[in-house]
């Protein structure tokens, strides 16, 4: 059984699908390739079909990570087949338990940085998208940070649903 996983920000170009890369890498790294999908999406429609942000490319590129995307906004009936919804700050939280169709979807959605300890109470990741490439960078080390308690929360799923 294939566990699913979807990052989602405003528009898809920024924050979502550098979160869907890194932790697609971490996903490979860890052996589960096959186990663990992971996928990006927008609140909004804004930038469908057009590919990430080239700040966010270059960041991933530059960190060795992939930089292929193509933006696409979050649909409700996606839920039925996500076991995670990650969330990139509070107001996508909101906005997506809000399009979850029942309780136990809406259970679903979480903050990325919820899963990194050093977080404290700042669980937004900043939108980078009006700033420079230091925001890109700052992004791309939140991200990374929160996904190894993410990985670690997959896994453990995973060997429940083994057990």
């Amino acid at each position: 059984m294939t566990y699913r996983v979807c990052f989602v920000c405003t528009g898809n170009i920024c924050r979502s699908p550098m979160a869907e890369s890194v932790l697609r890498a971490r996903v490979a790294e860890a052996g589960l390739d096959g186990r663990v999908e992971v996928d990006s999406a927008g609140t909004g429609g804004w930038h469908e079909g057009d590919g990430a942000d080239p700040r966010t490319v270059a960041v991933l590129v530059d960190n060795g990570y992939g930089g292929e995307h193509t933006a696409r906004q979050f649909r409700p009936s996606w839920f039925s087949r996500l076991d995670l919804v990650i969330a990139l700050d509070a107001g996508h939280l909101t906005a997506l338990r809000r399009l979850a169709p029942t309780a136990r979807d809406a259970e679903k959605v979480r903050l990325l940085r919820s899963y990194d300890p050093a977080a404290g109470d700042d669980l937004d990741v900043p939108d980078p998208y009006y700033g420079g490439m230091d925001g890109f960078e700052e992004c791309l080390e939140m991200v990374e940070a929160a996904s190894e308690g993410l990985l670690a929360a997959i896994r453990e799923d995973l060997e429940g649903r083994a057990a």
